[in-house]
């Protein structure tokens, strides 16, 4: 079993807690020059030392792993990628900075998406005259998405209130519409109605009408009236947690504000202890679970990717919607997976297959550069607002864990889960993908020089220098 050596993060879990090593060192039964040795990284994390600070601080194991840094490094790779390619700095410094100096890796990170939004507002006020050419502004959505990427998709606070509020009001699968409608109009007086037009839902304040379209399927209006509940009763919470990251009176924050209230939607339509509990029972079978809850494919992969309460995990999956041509309209993970922010996705990747058989679940073990594996489900989905040729929208939505939790899943069943040679070699999107040898790349890696040369050729598209 190899050593585990984390002694940026034991000194930061020390900090957070305002303990002096003398205090830690008795808590956790070793001497204190045991645990400076171990803060500086003389020594590796022992099992006993381990368990002792799961038991103490609630803190998962995977806090101390070096697996936790794989999506870390790739963010740094992205941000310095000019560094890179002048060789300022080297893809090892980048994994030595995430593995001992977490917290300051994402210093760098913050300063860098800093300097990225005064960039675009400088860009405003000067007309795109002082800004570099090809650096694109981030809109608001890229922010959302960022926003509970970096929460790992989980909102501890809000899970617990639509947990609470979930008990209090009855809401339990086939009477979810009832509890909701019952408590719009007992405590905020909004009653709901029919909405004709294309709008899928909208409310009216002064009439205190929650308009629904007929179109909406029953777990449809449910997630739209928890949604409007969420914004009615807990509107000032939902104020107080986009405002860490967002100014009052931006559109980031307005996003937020409506992207924190459709978690709560969820968490209030599928509460964490029952659906947690009925997601074991049936090994993550997504199936099984849209037809207990009555809700979409969509809707219960995006909730499981939502189970990381402390001492209650669920399988910590990642969870992404893509469309035909690679653009991923929503991505979130509570693993270290990494999408790509440089450029589209793998085309190997089993989230493109499904658009051949709509409908149907693939599976897909694959590979990431780094040697780490996965298990991915993916499955199209298609929506029609209704009528006879009227243009739709089609996604693939894909789930995916480690291959370490694979086996707590049904689609695993079949599957040689220890053989590396049967994964699918993928990347995080061609221009931060290390496979220099993939014949499916559609650019070239980042800061990677080119073997150019008018008296050959090769399969792959882009050989690199030896």
């Amino acid at each position: 079993m190899s050593k585990t050596y984390a002694g940026a993060r034991l000194r930061r879990l020390r900090s957070d807690r305002r303990m002096s090593q003398a205090e830690l060192a008795r808590v956790l039964g070793i001497s204190p020059s045991y645990l400076n040795q171990m803060e500086h990284d003389s020594r590796p994390l022992t099992v006993p030392v381990l368990l002792r600070l799961t038991e103490t601080f609630g803190v998962d194991p995977g806090f101390f792993s070096e697996r936790d840094t794989t999506r870390l490094v790739a963010d740094l790779r992205e941000a310095l990628a000019g560094e890179l390619a002048e060789a300022r700095v080297s893809a090892a410094d980048l994994a030595e900075l995430a593995g001992r100096m977490p917290a300051f890796a994402q210093v760098i990170l913050d300063l860098g998406r800093r300097n990225q939004v005064l960039s675009e507002r400088l860009a405003d006020a000067t007309d795109g005259r002082g800004i570099a050419q090809g650096a694109p502004p981030r809109s608001p959505h890229e922010e959302i998405r960022d926003f509970f990427y970096r929460r790992q998709n989980y909102l501890h606070d809000t899970d617990l209130a639509a947990e609470q509020l979930a008990h209090e009001i009855g809401s339990r699968p086939g009477e979810v519409l009832r509890a909701l409608s019952t408590r719009l109009a007992g405590r905020h007086g909004v009653h709901t109605g029919s909405e004709t037009g294309d709008r899928l839902h909208h409310f009216d304040p002064t009439t205190r009408t929650l308009h629904l379209s007929n179109r909406l399927r029953p777990g449809q209006r449910a997630f739209r009236m928890a949604t409007q509940l969420a914004l009615l009763e807990y509107g000032p919470e939902l104020d107080r947690e986009a405002a860490e990251d967002f100014p009052a009176d931006s559109p980031a924050h307005a996003l937020a504000r409506i992207g924190i209230a459709n978690y709560f939607a969820a968490a209030l339509i599928l509460p964490y202890g029952s659906f947690h509990a009925a997601a074991e029972e049936a090994r993550y079978d997504i199936e099984r679970l849209t037809d207990r809850y009555g809700l979409g494919h969509e809707t219960v992969c995006h909730r499981l990717s939502t189970l990381q309460r402390p001492r209650l995990r669920g399988v910590p999956f990642s969870f992404v919607r893509v469309d035909r041509a690679g653009n991923l309209s929503k991505r979130q993970s509570a693993t270290g997976f990494h999408f790509s922010r440089a450029g589209g996705t793998c085309p190997l990747w089993n989230v493109y297959e499904a658009f051949a058989a709509p409908g149907r679940i693939h599976v897909q073990i694959a590979e990431m550069p780094d040697g780490q594996r996965y298990l991915w489900t993916a499955r199209a989905l298609t929506r029609h607002r209704g009528g006879w040729g009227e243009p739709g929208k089609t996604f693939a939505v894909g789930l995916g864990c480690e291959i370490r939790h694979a086996s707590r899943l049904v689609y695993s069943d079949g599957l040689d889960l220890d053989n590396a040679s049967a994964a699918t070699p993928i990347g995080m999107g061609c221009r931060s993908c290390e496979r220099t040898d993939c014949p499916q790349r559609a650019a070239p890696l980042l800061g990677t020089p080119l073997r150019i040369d008018q008296n050959s050729s090769t399969f792959v598209p882009y050989p690199v220098i030896p």
